[in-house]
């Protein structure tokens, strides 16, 4: 592909060509570990300078890779002109009838901040900077999973520019297909430049983080098992076992509930009888705040990540957490599911039946480093009891679509895919087509 040749006329955004002066910037991705290669960057302006780049990239052979800030990069975009859609920053929240129009562009920390405001919330999952189009498209994870499911299963309906370069509100009743296969199958089918979001109410929320020295983690394991037999939906609990550079491994306990601060607390009583914590920033929140929890980097960096999805934690599952310590490892997550998330989907990813699920987090900080955090990383999932399957938004760069769907769901989004880009014009971070 010969993308360079891209006139700067075709859009009214900026385009970025290799040799310009912020092109390096612009074309990379949110992970620094992924060598993301393209041929030019077009940031554009609105859905209009999508419709007009379609139209260039189908005259002209060309083939287009979306990404809002590089968040999911794979490096799979070679060659193709990237799409940034961080100006197709539109956001309106109707109250009356809790819904919201998101562009593509937006993130979930924006999303929060408005609906804050009426007593509602979207399904936002740990970091405010990631797109909510994009999460919606993967299919998505929320602290709210567990009431309200995927945050796919919150999308009404999809504004879209096809392979054709027409742009489209796609909805169950206009191509039911097409519909289902964006609501978490990935982004292969057509550019979306706004989603439909049906908002939740959220009159009140309790949250927030417990750490303790690693020395109690045997303790703190048993309570985030015994809370999480009996969780309510509207109770969400992670487990993180941290082990940051320069400080001593900790262990800490993340929480959210909808509801009164009473009762969460009465809930998560087994963390009463633990030893004195090093912090406590649990209390009533706002939903803009929920960013704060786990107080993930807001600024690209490197990183290396496995997601799994555990059928059980056991005892023989919490100790083999717990028989050695995470190093090289930064973080290992336990993220409670079940509730809404097991609940029938009409979803490519559909019910989540597994109970919690796991994510292992390292940074590659030179190249023996990464080796020993991807070994790492690789012996914990052989020794635990995982299920094969993970979500889409869990998937790392050397994975691919086959990890997160059956065979038969993947046939059928290969189907939608031949249908609406036979050209493959359109190209996302886990193409469907391998």
């Amino acid at each position: 592909m010969n993308a360079p040749h891209l006139p700067r006329s075709v859009v009214r955004g900026r385009v970025l060509l290799p040799g310009d002066t912020d092109f390096d910037a612009a074309s990379r991705p949110w992970n620094l570990a992924v060598e993301q290669s393209v041929a030019a960057v077009v940031e554009a302006a609105d859905a209009d300078d999508v419709v007009a780049l379609v139209r260039y990239a189908r005259s002209a052979g060309l083939a287009i890779a979306v990404q809002p800030n590089g968040h999911g990069a794979t490096g799979r975009a070679e060659g193709t002109i990237l799409l940034r859609t961080g100006r197709l920053d539109g956001l309106k929240i109707d109250p009356a009838t809790r819904r919201a129009l998101v562009g593509a562009g937006v993130p979930s920390g924006r999303v929060q901040a408005a609906t804050a405001q009426h007593g509602l919330t979207g399904l936002p999952g740990s970091s405010p900077v990631v797109s909510v189009t994009g999460v919606a498209l993967g299919g998505g994870l929320s602290w709210f999973g567990r009431a309200y499911g995927w945050v796919s299963d919150a999308v009404t309906a999809f504004d879209i520019v096809d392979a054709e370069a027409r742009q489209r509100h796609v909805t169950a009743d206009t191509d039911p297909d097409l519909f289902w296969a964006l609501r978490g199958g990935g982004g292969d089918y057509a550019i979306v430049t706004a989603i439909e979001l049906a908002l939740q109410p959220a009159p009140r929320l309790f949250g927030g983080r417990v750490l303790w020295s690693a020395a109690h983690a045997p303790e703190v394991m048993e309570a985030y098992r015994q809370i999480t037999a009996v969780a309510p939906n509207e109770l969400t609990v992670w487990l993180d076992l941290l082990h940051f550079p320069g400080a001593d491994p900790m262990v800490a306990v993340d929480v959210t509930y909808l509801g009164a601060e009473r009762e969460a607390r009465d809930l998560l009583g087994p963390l009463d009888h633990l030893p004195r914590p090093i912090s406590d920033s649990r209390r009533a929140m706002q939903v803009s705040e929920l960013g704060g929890i786990t107080a993930e980097p807001t600024d690209p960096g490197a990183g290396l990540s496995r997601g799994e999805l555990l059928t059980r934690l056991d005892d023989a599952a919490a100790e083999t957490l717990l028989a050695d310590p995470i190093a090289p490892l930064l973080s290992v997550q336990i993220r409670h599911l079940g509730g809404a998330l097991a609940r029938p989907s009409d979803s490519p990813h559909g019910p989540l039946t597994e109970p919690y699920a796991l994510y292992l987090f390292g940074i590659p900080t030179d190249p023996a480093t990464a080796e020993q955090v991807t070994v790492k990383q690789r012996a914990l999932a052989d020794a635990l009891p995982v299920s094969g399957r993970k979500p889409l938004t869990f998937l790392n760069p050397t994975e691919s679509v086959s990890d997160a769907f059956t065979p038969a769901v993947l046939t059928r989004l290969r189907g939608v895919k031949r249908r609406h880009d036979p050209r493959n014009l359109v190209r996302s971070n886990f193409p469907v087509g391998g």
